[in-house]
């Protein structure tokens, strides 16, 4: 399947694509919101996309809820200024506005709230070293992505577009076992607006079960905080307990869930987003 393409759109920066059958307002850059929120669904009408998803500043949220967008999550202290971030969801399709899956989420998030009790910082198993990862590592991290996810909404199994991104706004992290990596994860930094997206999680089969994402997640936030960042986040699989415990254990707030709205590993799934204040 052809991957979706990223481009500016009236001011602001979009995802959009088969893979994920849906607009993606990564940024909203310099837009008019009201301009914006009409052209965004007159796109996915012209595209026979069923969502659009939209992260703005909460002042852009009244000209989305008056064309029939909803507040899907938010993250307090996403902008430079303070202000929260508003993801705002249209449906194009009745049957994507809802999941079969809304209990088994619920129960994860249940799970992923008691172990904030368990908050705790776990070393590194004792064979494992955490390296922040170079363009040299690239082939080696794009195998790791590839063999974890079938289908991803980024090109993380491309070695170009790791080494790309290391140069602009992600560090990526792993986990070397035996001189071998065994686990990934990236930040990907907003410099004007200090926060940080936690995400590209990557563990590989035989290796899970050893906390790696934990101990890397604590590694990434150590790091961010040093550069001066503010805020972290992530948009992490509703239906995977061990990404949600991660998070809940970590002291992250759930912010809301994203119904139906990625395509990964194959299938469009529920997302749920979780943030920190770092400072």
């Amino acid at each position: 399947m052809q991957r979706d393409l990223i481009e500016p759109f009236y001011g602001a920066t979009i995802q959009h694509g088969p893979q994920s059958d849906r607009i993606y307002v990564m940024h909203a850059g310099a837009s008019e919101h009201g301009l914006l929120a009409a052209r965004l669904a007159e796109l996915a009408i012209r595209k026979g996309y069923t969502k659009i998803i939209a992260k703005i500043p909460e002042a852009a949220a009244a000209s989305f809820f008056e064309l029939g967008y909803r507040r899907e999550a938010e993250i307090p202290g996403f902008y430079r200024n303070g202000e929260t971030a508003f993801f705002m969801a249209r449906f194009f399709d009745d049957a994507r506005a809802c999941t079969a899956e809304a209990s088994a989420i619920a129960r994860i998030l249940e799970l992923a709230r008691q172990a904030a009790a368990e908050h705790r910082h776990d070393p590194a198993p004792g064979s494992c070293q955490i390296i922040r990862c170079r363009p040299a590592d690239a082939m080696e991290m794009s195998e790791i992505y590839r063999k974890v996810f079938p289908s991803y909404p980024f090109p993380i199994d491309q070695p170009a577009y790791l080494q790309e991104t290391m140069l602009s706004h992600i560090e990526y992290f792993g986990v070397r076992d035996k001189n071998r990596l065994v686990a990934l994860a990236s930040s990907e930094m907003d410099r004007e607006n200090r926060n940080v997206e936690m995400t590209d999680f990557a563990t590989l089969p035989e290796q899970r079960g050893r906390s790696l994402s934990f101990v890397l997640l604590m590694t990434m936030e150590r790091e961010m905080r040093q550069k001066g960042f503010r805020t972290a986040y992530t948009i992490a699989r509703a239906l995977s307990p061990g990404m949600n415990l991660t998070f809940g254990r970590a002291g992250y707030a759930f912010g809301g869930t994203l119904i139906n709205n990625t395509g990964i590993s194959g299938s469009i799934e529920s997302m749920n987003v979780w943030r920190k204040p770092l400072a």
